[in-house]
């Protein structure tokens, strides 16, 4: 595959995801933006008030064959304060997503607890 095709396939799922994120919280572009392709740092900027809804720190992949380990340990180094989150997908097939697993439950707790108070 051509550099400017690898480029243009990863750029489509960091506008997947940063739009994804927008139509969520109802953020405007400017709060939420893809990063140009070989930029370092996380693939989606998000301003302040975007990260205190979404306080994740992103990372997409784009491609066919993955190391999904070495892939997670580029977000991990790139998240800082925030948990890290990878975005992968490969032709033909939707998106997936890599969380901790620890993060994980702990959301499903709060899930769980939000369900009973409602009870």
């Amino acid at each position: 595959m051509r550099p400017q095709s690898a480029k243009s396939k990863g750029r489509y799922l960091q506008k997947l995801v940063r739009d994804q994120i927008r139509e969520m919280f109802n953020l405007p572009d400017d709060d939420v933006r893809s990063t140009a392709m070989g930029q370092s740092g996380e693939d989606v900027q998000l301003s302040d008030r975007a990260r205190q809804m979404f306080p994740y720190s992103v990372e997409c992949k784009n491609v066919e064959k993955l190391n999904v380990w070495s892939a997670y340990e580029q977000c991990e180094s790139n998240s800082g304060d925030y948990e890290p989150v990878l975005f992968m997908k490969k032709n033909r097939k939707e998106p997936l997503v890599v969380i901790d697993a620890k993060h994980f439950f702990n959301l499903l707790r709060r899930l769980v607890k939000q369900d009973e108070n409602e009870l």
